[in-house]
């Protein structure tokens, strides 16, 4: 919340205890982002695009462990889509 930039190639990563289903809004962040919902098993579920300023959800299609917050079509851009891996984060140690 509170964004009003991102620099290149930056973005959020948000790692939760367990997998559930996520929502994510958009209140109070200035810069349209898209969010990448990721399962245990680095497994992009879903990709969404989000306005900034609003307070519809974007919601997880299953349980997701991560979110993956970037600067709107930068997943796009690279060509990565639902189903697609993400190598480098693994699950939190319990």
């Amino acid at each position: 919340m509170h964004r009003f930039s991102l620099r290149p190639d930056s973005g959020m990563l948000f790692v939760f205890e367990q997998p559930e289903p996520l929502a994510f809004w958009m209140k109070n962040t200035y810069i349209p982002l898209s969010i990448a919902f990721i399962d245990v098993n680095g497994i992009i579920l879903n990709i969404e695009d989000m306005a900034p300023q609003t307070e519809s959800t974007h919601q997880s299609r299953g349980a997701a462990l991560y979110a993956l917050e970037m600067r709107k079509g930068w997943f796009a851009e690279r060509t990565i889509r639902p189903g697609d891996r993400v190598e480098g984060i693994k699950s939190p140690r319990k």
